[in-house]
């Protein structure tokens, strides 16, 4: 590649329009990073597409001179995605942020990749719908659908791969395809859908994206109950699961967690090991369903089950778990935070939650352990000072001690944050036998190397 930055901005302007593609600093820093711990790396230009054959002509052109694309939604990924890492075009979608076509009656919905998931269930909720897919950011559906986010209520409704019906994708030569239709099931042909949902952008770039929608529920209560142990609190979530119970949302946040909550969050929560619970459906069933998590979660320890079902109030207890790596990182100025993400079965999940807590204890770093564990996911969060080599070095060890734990046990090293930079020494370990299939698909769909280079592989 040649690079020629000025002739890009050029060209990229005539395909787009001049005030669409900038080489403007602020903003080429502003697409340098995303959330995550990685690095940041400038691009050479960021353009604003607002349609599928802008998208198209500008891929087809950065094929031709053989120039990176990396898309750029809300810059909320955990694994550096929207890093450009080799420069290039940083292509921003903050344009195409319509809702195509709601229909009510097949409950779906068609978004462009720029709609932020707030704002798609602003927009449903006038028909009764809502997108249930949370990752705690307001990230960008089509963000969402290239890293298969999930979030805390996958344990009910499953996670981004099991909403997306179908995808508008232009590929790197520049033609525009679509995987699949509306219907509700098809066994026809290679499903081509879940391969590009997860692909973080180095496959293909969506330009619409076909969601299933759900009807909001009668009744939401909203519940939190404290243990003893981490270990309690994962097997009498383990236990609501096996009972039955039409829970929508358990997450686990542990003590040191709750305590840097309290701080961010003026909160009064009892600095203990705590389940956060949700539960969707009818207002009869639903009384009854947490009459019985109440009496079942006492029998691991559980200090009673506090419920909300004002809806402000539902709203406050969420806010506090949503905004626990805000509290985190305010409460460390000028430390960097680092935040692991593993899935193991649910039968191993207790032990890898306790070796967790054990690994960051034993690491002398600041860190909490939380996590969607209805589906065997976690997360822990880890402060530490990025000018500090030592420090380095142990954030970077309880990260593999985690992951190398969860791989040993029939987990994988990430269960919704993606594989992007940080990920990438584990994918050969959790699939010796199909990555080189992985690396045969990469060079069919994007032969040339352009579509977000550096990561995954």
């Amino acid at each position: 590649m040649k690079r020629d930055p000025e002739k890009w901005l050029a060209d990229l302007k005539r395909l787009t329009a001049d005030e669409r593609a900038t080489a403007n600093e602020t903003m080429r820093q502003q697409h340098s990073r995303d959330e995550s711990h990685h690095q940041p790396v400038l691009p050479d230009v960021v353009v604003f597409p607002t349609s599928a054959q802008e998208v198209a002509a500008i891929l087809q052109y950065a094929n031709e001179h053989r120039i990176p694309v990396v898309p750029f939604g809300a810059g909320s990924s955990l694994e550096g995605h929207s890093i450009p890492l080799e420069g290039g075009i940083s292509l921003d979608f903050q344009h195409m942020n319509h809702i195509v076509e709601v229909r009510p009656d097949d409950f779906l919905v068609r978004v462009q990749p720029g709609v932020t998931r707030n704002q798609l269930n602003q927009a449903l909720k006038r028909h009764g719908l809502f997108f249930p897919v949370d990752p705690g950011a307001d990230a960008t559906i089509g963000g969402m659908a290239a890293t298969n986010a999930s979030g805390t209520t996958s344990v009910r409704y499953g996670i981004m791969r099991d909403q997306v019906r179908d995808l508008e994708v232009v590929m790197t030569d520049g033609s525009i395809m679509r995987t699949g239709g509306l219907s509700a099931k098809s066994s026809s042909g290679y499903h081509l859908t879940g391969l590009f949902v997860g692909s973080e952008g180095t496959l293909g770039v969506f330009t619409e994206i076909t969601l299933q929608v759900y009807g909001i529920p009668e009744t939401i209560i909203a519940g939190r109950a404290t243990f003893p142990t981490v270990g309690a609190a994962v097997e009498g979530a383990v236990s609501l699961l096996g009972a039955g119970i039409a829970i929508a949302r358990v997450e686990l946040v542990d003590s040191a967690s709750i305590r840097q909550v309290n701080q961010h969050s003026g909160t009064d929560f009892p600095e203990q090991p705590t389940l956060f619970l949700e539960f969707h459906g009818n207002e009869a069933g639903l009384h009854h369903d947490v009459s019985f998590a109440k009496e079942l979660l006492g029998e691991y320890g559980a200090d009673g089950l506090l419920v909300e079902t004002d809806s402000k109030k539902r709203a406050q207890l969420w806010e506090a778990r949503h905004n626990l790596a805000y509290a985190f990182k305010h409460g460390f100025p000028g430390r960097e935070m680092m935040i692991t993400d593993v899935c193991l079965p649910l039968s191993e999940l207790s032990g890898a939650v306790e070796h967790a807590r054990t690994v960051i204890d034993r690491s002398g770093l600041v860190g909490g352990v939380l996590g969607h564990v209805g589906d065997g996911n976690f997360h822990t969060s880890l402060m530490y000072d990025r000018q500090n080599p030592e420090e380095v070095r142990a954030a970077e060890q309880v990260n593999e001690e985690i992951v190398l734990y969860a791989l040993e046990r029939g987990g994988t090293c990430t269960g919704e944050h993606g594989i992007g930079i940080g990920k990438k020494k584990y994918l050969a370990k959790e699939h010796p036998d199909s990555l080189p299939f992985m690396r045969m698909i990469k060079q069919q769909f994007d032969p040339n190397g352009i579509l977000n280079p550096g990561k995954i592989f």
